[in-house]
């Protein structure tokens, strides 16, 4: 049983649908007993750029301090966020381009091409909203975006397992359909997974 959970909301507008479907994750997990925070990027201040790559250390603004510990804190991450141009948000990127440094999230070994796994322990679920049809994703984007979430940044951290859950087409859905979604997204975060 998943009992502290973190929620990073992606989407950089607060009123939007992701927003509500944090919410409702959000909703379904409390119910269900767990200890929820919420990390909401579209109310966060801090600089989404890395500026000197890894050459020159910046100093991680206050709501970032803050966004670490709750991660540190967390037994169960959940990502909510859109898919644009086949991958994430610039403000989800920039936020784990910030955050996800050595010492928090992994550790080189010395002289060494291998790390040290700092998150695990912790598990991820992603849920993903989409203009384009799963089949499409699939199919034609090879799912890209959620490799380089799965693979090339929760897994390399030590988070295991990532489970997906994607949404769409969001653009022609109906209010019905949000609707079903929102309570479906509720059901998950009830179920703590």
């Amino acid at each position: 049983m998943k009992s502290n959970i973190a929620i990073i909301m992606g989407h950089p507008y607060s009123e939007s649908f992701c927003a509500g479907l944090a919410a409702a994750y959000a909703k379904g997990a409390t119910e269900s007993g767990a200890h929820v925070r919420i990390i909401d990027l579209s109310k966060m201040n801090f600089d989404p750029n890395l500026k000197y790559g890894y050459s020159h250390r910046m100093e991680l603004e206050k709501d970032l301090l803050n966004a670490q510990e709750t991660i540190r804190w967390a037994d169960h991450l959940v990502f909510v966020y859109p898919t644009w141009w086949g991958a994430m948000p610039a403000v989800l990127k920039g936020f784990i381009d910030r955050i996800f440094l050595p010492g928090f999230a992994y550790k080189y070994r010395p002289n060494s091409i291998f790390i040290d796994k700092l998150l695990k322990g912790k598990s991820a679920r992603l849920i993903v909203t989409m203009d384009t049809p799963s089949w499409y994703n699939r199919f034609v984007y090879k799912q890209a975006g959620h490799h380089i979430m799965k693979r090339a940044i929760l897994n390399f951290s030590g988070i295991s397992p990532v489970r997906i859950t994607e949404l769409g087409p969001v653009k022609t859905s109906t209010d019905q359909m949000r609707e079903k979604w929102l309570a479906q997204i509720q059901k998950l975060g009830s179920k703590l997974a």
